[in-house]
């Protein structure tokens, strides 16, 4: 994967319209878990991108909201869907968590990990 392809697939899963059902913001927003591959193609892109831009000295701004619904959004949604009784799968959780340290980890340019004893504050 490139830069580029990384880069629209991030766009992408942040995109809420009916043209895009299957984005991670969307999927969540209606209570469905992610397909099957996505949060594996979202945590490769982020690494892709990470790798790409460690050296930049600036983001573009849509890159930069991306990565920023992406940290902040899906756990929200998370929170909420529990809230109301949506059964998350048993690992979104962490994988929500990889998502947010990854997306961070653009920012600082230093790669973030999960703490081996999970995220309590989702």
């Amino acid at each position: 994967m490139n830069y580029e392809t990384a880069r629209k697939i991030l766009i992408d899963q942040t995109i809420t319209t009916e043209d895009n059902p299957d984005s991670l913001l969307m999927r969540m927003q209606q209570g469905k878990p992610p397909v099957p591959g996505q949060i594996t193609s979202i945590l490769l892109a982020l690494k892709v991108v990470f790798e790409s831009l460690k050296e930049a000295s600036s983001l573009d701004r849509e890159l930069a909201y991306a990565l920023f619904q992406l940290s902040i959004k899906p756990s929200q949604l998370f929170v909420g869907g529990r809230k109301v009784g949506i059964d998350w799968p048993p690992l979104l959780k962490e994988d929500l968590l990889r998502i947010a340290l990854a997306a961070e980890s653009i920012f600082s340019t230093k790669w973030q990990t999960p703490p081996s004893a999970g995220f309590g504050g989702i």
